[in-house]
């Protein structure tokens, strides 16, 4: 080795000790001692949850444009991961970081992915994943029967049969999402005498045949983007994915769906419309609120539409008895999208799609020569995905290990956080909660006291009066002061990300009671089981303090609008 540079001079026989596990497993605990010891480290160190470093320093570090010539050392390696990434790595599992879906993991999940890892399974072919092809199958399996619940003659024949596919593991949810949406485009444009369905002959051409001039996909406005992605790479185009408004708890509006649907089929001649899809949503990603599941699906059915549910953030919950009943309908789907490294507290990412008829995979099924024979039991068959990593192992070991007892107790941790965060707001007087959190998330915003009062003193006075002009002279005040509010709230959320000890997220949306204003609100995400109601506490007086020195510079603009001016 070259001491000064630190590098390894390259030859082979160095190289191949780097691919065989060493005789006695001393070196390799030895590293991996070392590994743990610097994860441990990074969740045991004090400070805030992002490093101090600027993203032009950090940038800095990593400006290296050449690929490196020589081997180094793995130790030198692990020192450099230490100290340039784990360092300002974010904190994602810290109680104090409740502001996204992604939080902590139990610390099993790290011995997990070196499992993953060292056994280096291929699924999209049996000759490279042998049992975790079964295991993947099997996890699908208990997917299917939480949502759909056939028999167990049912499952017994499915869950291992090579024919059929009663799901897929994907990468994430968006890859989930894009695969129902495909298979609901071929269920729209299948293949019949003369004409060879829209997988053989494109997308224009099925709409040709089938005389339609487009296609829709129906969503809430509360919609995941991967929906809009999905119609993208479909072929539809994003604008025609038609967002229906929701209402004011954040769910679809079945009214205005009900007349969408009613206008789109009165459609003829060069405007007729193929309604391909209505997807409702389990555990909205903005306010983790559920669609009217049940209804959507009567009104997909009466359509003669493909019905998917996108559950990636509220899917899991069906696990727990308690929570079946706000899902109700789901079982009306055609196809449901469900998150693992969202409510099955696993590492990122993997997602799961699963589909009520096993037959539904066939339509996007492909072989090979070389993998993914005709006659094979290969999953990538049905997948469009090729090369995938065992990640189904994530969930499959995790539901042994919790439990549906452990992951109730889990979701009872987080929903006793939601609601406390939520009276803890209230009972605060300078915050304002805008929604009711029924799978773990919480929005809100912080508003002085009297500001929010009068907020409220106008809305009463709009609702009453019936003069025209002094209803227009409070809508003016109502949209001056909710500027100013919002310009506060994001003024509060940088200086959040500045003082660093908590951290929550921020969006914007139409559907709060200011509706339809567009209201920027905070966002906390409380499944973090480490997370309790001290935290909480502590969390909320950090904003409070915060947002109570920034409204300084707000009150004048304030008083300006109560005196009447602009």
């Amino acid at each position: 080795m070259n001491k000064e540079s630190k590098v390894v001079l390259a030859n082979l026989e160095y190289l191949r000790k780097l691919f065989i596990m060493p005789d006695s497993p001393d070196k390799f605990v030895e590293f991996g001692h070392e590994l743990l010891e610097m994860l441990h480290d990074f969740f045991k160190e004090k400070g805030g949850i992002h490093s101090s470093i600027s993203l032009p320093e950090l940038s800095h570090i990593f400006s290296t444009t050449a690929v490196p010539d020589e081997p180094n050392l793995i130790k030198n390696v692990l020192s450099e991961i230490k100290g340039k990434i784990i360092a300002h790595s974010v904190k994602v599992g810290n109680p104090y970081y409740i502001g996204h879906m992604t939080s902590a993991i139990p610390y099993f999940m790290i011995l997990l992915e070196m499992i993953i890892a060292a056994l280096n399974q291929n699924q999209v072919k049996i000759e490279t994943a042998k049992a975790s092809s079964f295991v993947e199958r099997e996890l699908v399996a208990w997917f299917h029967r939480l949502i759909f619940d056939r028999s167990e003659s049912y499952y017994q024949k499915n869950i291992q049969n090579p024919r059929v596919a009663l799901g897929n593991v994907t990468s994430d949810g968006t890859i989930s999402n894009i695969t129902a949406l495909l298979v609901a485009r071929e269920r729209a444009f299948p293949p019949e005498r003369g004409f060879g369905g829209v997988w053989e002959k494109g997308f224009s051409e099925a709409l040709k045949y089938y005389g339609y001039s487009r296609a829709v996909i129906l969503v809430s406005t509360r919609g995941h983007y991967s929906i809009k992605k999905a119609s993208s790479l479909l072929g539809l185009g994003e604008e025609n994915v038609l967002s229906i408004p929701v209402d004011d708890c954040h769910r679809m509006d079945l009214t205005r769906l009900r007349r969408k649907l009613k206008a789109l089929k009165r459609l003829t001649g060069k405007e007729r419309t193929k309604v391909l899809a209505v997807v409702g949503i389990a555990g909205t990603t903005e306010t983790g609120n559920i669609d009217p599941l049940d209804q959507i699906g009567e009104l997909a059915e009466e359509a003669g539409s493909y019905y998917h549910v996108d559950a990636c953030w509220g899917g899991s919950a069906l696990l727990v008895d308690e929570y079946r009943p706000i899902l109700k309908g789901i079982e009306k789907a055609d196809s449901v999208s469900i998150d693992a490294h969202k409510l099955l507290y696993c590492p990122m990412s993997m997602g799961l799609v699963v589909f009520k008829n096993e037959k539904d995979l066939n339509l996007i099924k492909q072989t090979s020569q070389y993998i993914i024979r005709r006659n094979s039991v290969d999953m990538g068959r049905f997948t469009i995905e090729g090369s995938r990593p065992f990640s189904s192992l994530k969930p499959w070991a995790s539901l042994k290990i919790i439990g549906r007892e452990g992951y109730r107790l889990l979701f009872k941790s987080a929903q006793a956080n939601a609601l406390s965060l939520k009276k803890i707001l209230d009972d605060r007087g300078n915050f304002e909660s805008l929604n009711s959190p029924e799978l773990f998330i919480l929005i809100y915003r912080f508003v002085p006291q009297p500001v929010r009062e009068q907020l409220h003193t106008w809305q009463e006075e709009k609702r009453i009066l019936r003069n025209k002009a002094k209803i227009t002279r409070l809508d003016r005040n109502i949209k001056k002061v909710n500027q100013i509010v919002n310009a506060l709230n994001i003024k509060l959320h940088k200086a959040l990300r500045q003082d660093d000890t908590t951290f929550v997220s921020r969006t914007t949306l139409e559907s709060t009671r200011y509706h339809p204003l567009n209201i920027v609100v905070l966002r906390a995400v409380l499944i973090n089981p480490l997370t309790d109601e001290a935290i909480l506490q502590e969390i909320v007086e950090t904003q409070n303090r915060i947002g109570t020195g920034l409204w300084r510079g707000f009150e004048s603009a304030y008083k300006k609008v109560l005196a009447g001016g602009t």
